[in-house]
């Protein structure tokens, strides 16, 4: 591993754990030449997983796209990184776990709806009317009015 600091290629592992439920390995590592630690992750890699979007194109399923929209619903609330993390991760498991090559654009915004309505309450409004589209107030309030009838049981 090269060191990201120095650019050597001449390091040691002084820590080795598993995060993530197990899904990935986190390696704290010393440079031997210019003595400063890092931090890497390994994980398993999963067999290229296409999303297929409204318009019927095959993107390969981005985890950073999946991250960088719930970090964007998430913008100025209480959620942590680690929060979000957790909630990528959670999303992209059920993914992996349920579909094998390709995945409806659809699912994954259901799946990400219903991983931010267990987050925070802002995040999933805001997320929602990105998602749906909404082009009028009514279609809020009904995705509001499912939210607090969700709460309510």
């Amino acid at each position: 591993m090269r060191c990201p600091f120095c650019k050597e290629d001449n390091d040691r592992v002084v820590d080795s754990r598993a995060s993530e439920d197990g899904a990935v390995v986190r390696r704290r590592r010393e440079c031997m030449d210019c003595m400063r630690r890092f931090t890497t992750y390994e994980r398993v890699e999963q067999s290229p997983l296409k999303a297929i979007k409204k318009d019927g194109r095959r993107d390969p399923f981005n985890r950073d796209k999946l991250k960088a929209g719930i970090e964007k619903a998430c913008w100025n609330l209480p959620v942590s990184p680690e929060q979000i993390e957790q909630a990528v991760n959670r999303i992209e498991r059920t993914i992996y776990d349920n579909y094998e090559h390709e995945v409806n654009s659809h699912e994954i915004g259901e799946l990400v709806m219903n991983g931010l309505r267990e987050l925070n309450q802002v995040a999933y409004v805001r997320f929602a009317s990105v998602y749906r589209e909404f082009k009028e107030v009514a279609e809020f309030m009904q995705v509001l009015d499912e939210f607090l009838k969700g709460r309510q049981t």
